[in-house]
């Protein structure tokens, strides 16, 4: 795995962190202090702004996974890649995104999500 690959699952991992102050740790060492992160749902500034939205989607749905699918895109200081959020074991995932991470220094520093299937 290079090291692009590896922030990329740093970054799904802490969406699958549910203790707040581990993930604030995690968003800390991966983000820039000047990170933005926005989709469909949010846009937020800095990773306190990141963790509470984060915390949200988990008290939305509890217990779900978020998992890389397929390789990782990336150029430059820029990254593309697919996941998927679904409970462990399930057949089918309940939301499939689509994110574009924009690095400084082997940080994120923008991200850029969306949202390809969400639940009805």
């Amino acid at each position: 795995m290079n090291a692009i690959e590896t922030l990329v699952q740093r970054y799904l991992a802490t969406f699958n962190e549910t203790d707040e102050a581990r993930r604030n740790t995690a968003l800390r060492e991966l983000y820039t202090e000047d990170c933005t992160y926005t989709d469909p749902l949010v846009a937020a500034t800095g990773t306190e702004a990141i963790s509470g939205f984060i915390g949200g989607v988990q008290k939305q749905f509890p217990g779900v996974v978020f998992t890389l699918v397929g390789p990782v895109d990336a150029h430059h200081d820029q990254a593309r890649f697919t996941w998927h959020a679904g409970m462990p074991g399930g057949d089918k995932p309940l939301v499939i995104g689509f994110d574009v991470v924009v690095l400084a220094n082997g940080r994120i520093r923008q991200v850029f999500g969306f949202l390809d299937a969400v639940p009805a």
